[in-house]
């Protein structure tokens, strides 16, 4: 830990920014440059900058932001993408857009928790009044958190990936440049989220969804490019987005900690939490229906985070319930209670780590040790008999197997658009992508928003088009 916190002075040293370590459980940052909330929550929308009503009307910008999201179609089509299951037949399990709700759900109440505890904190001034939107800007940002993914689960970011590194797509490696192709190798779901919210497509309006510039920033986990993404692989904007990301952190307050490596807005920490807490718990209780974890493993696993005395309280109360999905979700409902409230706690103690940009881990890892103990322990569990089981490897297969062949034919078509079969191709693809720019490289990104926004069976059935397993009708 000690450690740590040297290297992230030598770090903010570095940038520019002054700080003295301390054997607190975060640095304070001594300068002007510690974020301000009053900054960092704006209603300033991406590309209608000028017609900006500073005016608070009844439904404030951040709940339109919400709205928007939630009548849109990149969220409809969420319902037919993999979560971690295959896409469910009799027995339902979570998909793209239920994960989505319900992150957004927890988010927005453990923000509401947060709002109330920092208003107490701030003697509900004034010029703090922005406090009161964070629960509307957190579940804005979790309800698009996973609106770049593709199809197919987290398997189709590696398999775009993979397809340039590995592939076919290594042919493209001379039309390209570094920065570019340090993109296509390392294709995130969250980058494309960011893409997805604020490019301008093709008949689409300026600023993309034109989202106030706090709900975007709320959804950038990872404030830095592609050649910044470590092992891990994770990055929060793609090339092409990095000049309206550090517009956007420039407008909010939020300091730049090295070349290209931003500071998080410090609502990001509960979506990350909110999202962190519902995969976890949601999984085992999709595994517990799809009878992969036995009824008492998962009641055992969810029994960990409590204390003995409320473990007696919570075996009587499920005395009452006979089905046992009903006491797998009485325990679900109780978890994510404990781990929100939490949070929240963690959030409020940690405040000027947060606003200083220099608080490491994650607010889960900073729970009481019962908390985060037993969610370890879920997550142990999660990888050895969840996430490698035969029906999450057989859909990783199929999903890689179609979007191989699909990214293959469409990377052809955007190489040689003069060509008769790429002529057939690209009129396939919905003209809001770019397949038809003069430019080589953005035509390839239009294959890239055209895939990742296809839904699982959208995918399955223009691969059995293609390949002439499956015909129109004539």
């Amino acid at each position: 830990m000690r450690q740590a916190r040297k290297s992230n002075y030598r770090r903010l040293r570095a940038a520019g920014i002054h700080c003295k370590p301390t054997l607190e459980s975060e640095m304070k940052i001594t300068t002007d440059s510690r974020m301000d909330w009053r900054r960092l929550i704006s209603d300033v929308r991406l590309g209608l900058e000028e017609f900006h009503d500073p005016r608070r009307h009844t439904r404030s910008d951040f709940q339109r932001d919400y709205d928007r999201l939630i009548f849109s179609s990149p969220f409809r089509r969420m319902q037919n993408k993999t979560q971690v299951f295959p896409l469910p037949g009799s027995i339902f399990v979570h998909n793209r857009l239920t994960h989505s709700l319900e992150v957004s759900s927890v988010g927005r109440s453990m923000a509401n928790e947060v709002a109330i505890g920092l208003m107490k904190r701030y003697g509900n001034r004034e010029d703090m009044w922005g406090l009161t939107n964070i629960g509307d800007i957190v579940a804005t940002a979790c309800l698009s958190h996973d609106l770049g993914n593709p199809p197919f689960g987290h398997n189709g970011e590696k398999t775009i990936s993979t397809f340039f590194s590995e592939g076919e797509g290594q042919k493209v490696r001379p039309l390209v440049t570094d920065l570019q192709w340090s993109d296509l190798t390392h294709f995130e779901g969250n980058a494309n989220s960011f893409r997805l919210l604020t490019h301008r497509f093709e008949g689409r309006r300026e600023g993309g969804f034109a989202m106030t510039y706090s709900s975007l920033a709320a959804v950038v986990k990872y404030p830095y490019g592609s050649p910044l993404a470590g092992e891990k692989g994770k990055f929060g904007f793609f090339e092409s987005e990095e000049g309206i990301y550090r517009k956007v952190a420039s407008t909010l307050g939020i300091p730049e900690l090295e070349p290209g490596r931003f500071a998080r807005h410090p609502l990001v920490w509960l979506v990350e939490a909110a999202d962190d807490i519902c995969y976890q718990v949601m999984d085992l209780e999709d595994s517990h229906r799809l009878k992969i974890l036995s009824t008492e493993e998962v009641k055992h696993l969810l029994m960990q985070f409590f204390a003995p005395v409320r473990r007696d309280k919570m075996e009587r109360m499920m005395a009452r319930l006979h089905d046992p999905n009903e006491q797998i979700g009485y325990l679900r409902s109780n978890v994510i209670g404990a781990m929100v409230e939490d949070c929240a706690r963690v959030f409020i103690e940690h405040e000027d780590g947060l606003l200083s940009g220099i608080e490491s881990g994650s607010l889960i890892e900073k729970m009481e040790p019962r908390l985060s103990e037993a969610y370890s322990q879920c997550s142990v569990t999660a990888w050895e008999k969840i996430y490698r089981s035969p029906e999450v490897v057989d859909i990783e297969i199929a999903g890689n197997r179609i979007l191989t062949y699909l990214l293959d034919n469409l990377t052809e078509a955007a190489l040689h658009p003069e060509r008769n079969f790429s002529r057939l191709m690209i009129e396939k693809v919905p003209s809001q992508y770019s397949m038809r720019a003069p430019d080589f490289f953005t035509r390839l990104q239009g294959v890239l928003d055209h895939v990742s926004g296809m839904t699982d069976v959208y995918a399955l059935n223009l691969y059995r088009q293609l390949t002439g397993l499956t015909l129109p009708a004539v």
